[in-house]
């Protein structure tokens, strides 16, 4: 398993899923994902892909994804993370920006993992990261942003009359905010110098943001829980399990720690 593989998956995802997925009014779900939440049809096509090219490669693996669940391959081995469409929502309502994102783990926290890839299914950006190896943008290195001046920072709202609430506070201190809906986009684009801080105060799955930690690591940057500690004994595995705070450097990290203990 290495990047080139993960690659040729992305491929064959930028060809069959954007055509089946934005639907100006949207789709019906078509069950309920291993994760909890709702399966649509394109979520399901997209981890068939991804399983069959897997498969292909005839190693022991444990593919870890938000619609089937906990699949061994071969009798099992490190752990490959996946989400199929992460902003799903997005895919069905007719707005572009949803991505799929993996990670490879070789252990059992996030601090294992050892390569993680997202791809914006839309326009084709492909991001990745090896440990120790630095982060890429369509095969450009990246980094996070060097300044601490509070650009841009984006959001995910699970539930938002609860959750805007908590982090508005830190959201009035940036010139923009953005709530793109897609994590492993945000944190992809925080890697890559975009945003200045990324924000998820309900607790998120591994596979929502494995890939994303990896990038953002890679590229220089901070990733903690809300509280500012590290995550990286986390687990990895299907349930919720940490709300994200991640930001471009220590400093941007420690204005945004201090705007959340006022809210």
């Amino acid at each position: 398993m290495n990047i080139e593989t993960l690659r040729n998956i992305g491929k064959q995802l930028r060809q069959e899923i954007p055509p089946l997925a934005v639907k100006p009014h949207g789709t019906a779900p078509i069950g309920k994902g291993a994760g909890g939440d709702m399966t649509f049809a394109v979520d399901k096509k997209a981890e068939e892909i991804i399983f069959k090219e897997i498969e292909k490669l005839n190693e022991p693996v444990t593919l870890v994804s938000e619609e089937h669940g906990i699949k061994d391959i071969k009798g099992g081995g490190p752990n490959i993370l996946i989400d199929p469409i992460d902003g799903s929502k997005n895919a069905v309502s007719g707005i572009p920006f949803f991505s799929t994102s993996i990670a490879i783990v070789n252990g059992d926290t996030l601090g294992h993992i050892s390569m993680g890839y997202v791809i914006n299914l839309i326009n084709g950006d492909e991001f990745w990261a090896e440990k120790g190896k630095g982060s890429f943008l369509n095969g450009v290195p990246v980094r996070t942003q060097e300044d601490e001046v509070l650009n841009v920072i984006a959001y995910e709202a699970q539930t938002p009359k609860v959750h805007i609430p908590e982090i508005l506070p830190l959201l009035s201190l940036f010139r923009r905010t953005r709530c793109l809906g897609s994590t492993a986009l945000d944190l992809a684009l925080l890697a890559a110098g975009a945003v200045s801080v990324f924000v998820a105060p309900a607790p998120s799955r591994s596979f929502d943001h494995a890939a994303g930690y990896l990038l953002v690591r890679e590229a220089g940057g901070i990733i903690t829980d809300l509280n500012g500690e590290d995550i990286d004994s986390v687990p990895v595995g299907i349930k919720r399990t940490v709300a994200l705070l991640a930001s471009g450097n220590k400093k941007l990290h420690f204005k945004a720690l201090a705007a959340l203990k006022r809210s």
